[in-house]
């Protein structure tokens, strides 16, 4: 091929690709970044609730991961109830954290003895739990019955996601879970390819800084982005909890500081909505999203 050749075919290439990122005459613009802001542990308490609601009232579109094990998750329902705007997951739950507050099992403490402790109790933490000689049928047993009740609330459910990722501890345990998914055609949030962050354990004075300069500069662009929330009013209530799995809920002589760390995950995003911070992003939910388990 002569050098004549090589330019004209160089040019051709070059007009098509102008030719591609040019309609009627105008330079395409590209798409913002799309970002998910799924907030975690919705029904825990009412104080998470009264987080729930103060995002509410922005009206954007996020997600909701609810724990349908929990005491207060039908007042939750009744927030969500009013904010189709929010996508809502069941946030599956194998674990209950906190000292003197716990919750256990819906399938019946009978039914999945594997799971609970001396008291009918979910085990502190993931490590704890898989020490046990655990039954994979009552893992299954279990996790359905949370699905099932979040399906009888008439929500539409869009996702599951895990409570500590205890329920994708093992590949015998994520197996049960896709399982499930698949059955009730959910999508299994971060593992659809998601980009996503957790603000949980960053500490209190800089989540801040380190949320704004997330969504800022380090979004990707050919990627759904997740940020996983936890949020609440300071109340009473969470203000009394202390955290038996992860120490950094916790001061050094065990004075709780989880109501400093969600009440201040919740001032950032009420912040970032007020000020424009998510003005250039796409903001969805996981409605927005493809889901692979839906049947045609």
């Amino acid at each position: 091929m002569n050098t004549l050749h090589i330019i004209r075919r160089l040019h051709v290439l070059s007009v098509l690709l102008f030719a591609s990122l040019t309609f009627s005459g105008t330079q395409a613009v590209a798409q913002p970044d799309q970002l998910i802001i799924r907030v975690d542990d919705i029904g825990m308490t009412h104080a998470t609730n009264q987080g729930l609601q103060d995002l509410a009232a922005l009206k954007i579109p996020f997600a909701a991961s609810v724990m349908f094990t929990t005491p207060w998750h039908q007042e939750a329902v009744e927030i969500l109830r009013a904010n189709p705007q929010i996508s809502v997951g069941v946030h599956l739950t194998l674990n209950a954290e906190w000292r003197h507050y716990r919750w256990g099992p819906i399938a019946g403490r009978k039914e999945v003895p594997s799971l609970i402790n001396e008291n009918g109790y979910f085990y502190p933490s993931t490590d704890e739990f898989l020490q046990q000689d655990i039954n994979l049928d009552e893992v299954r047993l279990e996790l359905e019955a949370q699905i099932k009740r979040a399906l009888a609330t008439g929500l539409p459910i869009e996702y599951v996601d895990y409570h500590m990722r205890t329920a994708l501890a093992t590949d015998a345990m994520i197996a049960v879970v896709t399982d499930l998914a698949k059955q009730y055609q959910l999508r299994m949030s971060m593992r659809m390819g998601e980009a996503f962050i957790t603000m949980f354990d960053v500490p209190i004075e800089t989540k801040k800084s380190v949320f704004l300069d997330h969504i800022d500069n380090q979004l990707q662009a050919d990627k759904v982005n997740v940020v996983i929330i936890h949020a609440a009013r300071n109340q009473p209530e969470i203000q009394a909890l202390i955290d038996l799995n992860n120490p950094i809920m916790n001061t050094s002589d065990m004075q709780p500081l989880v109501a400093l760390h969600r009440s201040t995950e919740l001032e950032m995003l009420l912040e970032a909505a007020a000020s424009g911070r998510f003005d250039n992003l796409q903001l969805i939910n996981y409605a927005d999203t493809p889901n692979p388990f839906a049947k045609h």
